[in-house]
């Protein structure tokens, strides 16, 4: 990836922080169509470019402290969840119709969590997308209000949507699969049978749309299933052997766990780093004269304590994106290796990021609450911890295969195998009340996996934590 890339880039994007967050949405909405048509990023860079769809991420959090995450949620799902979606899952006739979506700056959204299945529920669809023999054509359905698709971003302005839904071939349900379809026709309606409400005010990120979005028995035609390796023939559902839908799906779950991990660091970097400016600069009183805030010890010890952590959390990114990048490059799953350094990287990463950024935040008194310092730009964290694998649920994964893993071989670390010697003990006890009953060892294993992988990539123990 060139500089002359990342300059332009930069360059494409200057009107974000100049226009801020106090937009109207579809304000934000065109400022990425037009960052579509006429940006540097190609909707097929996740694939052929990767290391231009991860630092563009970067960019654009460098911003956040000033507006928020309105604008790079949107342009993650643009770029990650719709067109990467297409990207994994299409056929080339769906692939190639990603250049007339940027030529014409169209754009998408991604239909996924539903009213009853949440960040706190796993993947879980209730929408159903049935096949009509005699129409030769998917019928479309939300059955019920549980099933209605939630909290969808750029849901509201969206021209076209990858939607989740159930496949159902002849009363048999075969599970999630993917349907790019249109949203709106050209005269911008929505097309029949679709319903689009806003979810309403935030505290944050207003210049972004959230739906919830509602298909009433909508007609889609056979060419709407991205079909790479899953499709109808003569009626009857069709996969291509050793390769998972649900596998591709989580492509862009990693993907977009990865660039929202390395937002939150570049977020608490540049506040760091803007509050370290402020403190450098502002005197206190002093018996010997005045003396920079930044002197005081409590604050001089969180800079350097935050400057290790972060540190570290970034270690373990550069890891994680330099497999996903082949993996993407070479059209392969990543190992279960990898799987793991990503859900780690995201729960140290928001982890890390809140817990230093709230210290701060009761370090350095009144400057914490002004307009323009970062701080109360900072529920955007919150909107990175629960967006594409909330923590809880990402740590719950994690103790799952960990245990897996010493049910076939007890091996590792020794605080780590013996806490799933006894975790297993109680959940074989416990029945189907063990693991909720359990979930202090639970979340213990976790934290436990996350600190080993973090500390086998960034090499460096975790900084010692001072005590008020």
């Amino acid at each position: 990836m060139s500089l002359e890339w990342q300059q332009a880039f930069r360059e494409a994007v200057l009107d974000v922080p100049k226009y801020g967050s106090n937009i109207h949405y579809t304000q934000s909405a065109d400022m990425l169509r037009r960052l579509i048509r006429e940006g540097p990023l190609q909707l097929t860079d996740l694939r052929d470019e990767p290391e231009r769809f991860f630092a563009s991420h970067r960019v654009l959090s460098e911003f956040a402290t000033q507006v928020g995450p309105g604008f790079g949620i949107r342009f993650t799902v643009q770029v990650n969840l719709f067109a990467g979606s297409i990207l994994a899952l299409g056929n080339p006739k769906q692939v190639e119709h990603l250049h007339e979506v940027q030529k014409k700056g169209l754009l998408g959204c991604f239909c996924l969590t539903e009213r009853l299945a949440g960040v706190n529920s796993g993947l879980v669809v209730n929408t159903a997308a049935v096949w009509d023999e005699g129409k030769q054509m998917f019928l479309l359905d939300c059955p019920d209000e549980g099933s209605q698709k939630n909290w969808i971003s750029q849901g509201l302005t969206a021209d076209m949507a990858v939607v989740i839904a159930t496949l159902f071939v002849k009363g048999k349900s075969y599970g999630p699969h993917a349907f790019v379809m249109q949203m709106r026709g050209e005269d911008g309606k929505l097309c029949p049978g679709v319903k689009a409400e806003d979810m309403g005010d935030k505290t944050i990120g207003n210049d972004l749309d959230n739906g919830r979005i509602t298909f009433s028995k909508v007609w889609l035609p056979a060419s709407a299933l991205l079909n790479r390796y899953s499709g109808i023939e003569n009626n009857e559902y069709v996969k291509e052997k050793g390769v998972s839908n649900m596998d591709m799906i989580g492509q862009r779950l990693y993907t977009g766990r990865t660039v929202i991990a390395a937002s939150t660091v570049v977020f608490a970097r540049t506040l760091y780093k803007n509050t370290q400016a402020y403190t450098d600069n502002k005197k206190c009183w002093n018996p010997k004269g005045p003396v920079p805030l930044s002197n005081i010890p409590q604050l001089s010890n969180l800079y350097k304590e935050a400057d290790v952590e972060l540190s570290r959390v970034e270690a373990l990114c550069a890891i994680v994106e330099k497999g996903l990048g082949a993996c993407l490059r070479n059209d392969t799953i990543p190992d279960e290796n990898l799987v793991e350094q990503v859900a780690c990287l995201k729960v140290k990463a928001i982890e890390t990021t809140i817990k230093y950024c709230f210290r701060l935040k009761q370090e350095v008194g009144s400057y914490a609450l002004m307009a323009g310092t970062g701080f109360e730009k900072m529920d955007y964290l919150q909107c990175c911890k629960f967006a594409e694998g909330d923590s809880r649920i990402l740590m719950q994964k994690i103790s799952r295969d960990r245990l897996l893993a010493f049910s076939k071989k007890q091996e590792g670390a020794k605080e780590e195998v013996a806490l799933c010697g006894v975790l297993g003990q109680k959940l074989m006890k416990g029945g189907a009340a063990g693991w909720n009953d359990n979930w202090k060892d639970v979340y213990g294993l976790a934290e436990m996996v996350i600190e080993r992988v973090t500390k086998q990539a960034s090499g460096k123990p975790a900084a010692p934590v001072s005590k008020l």
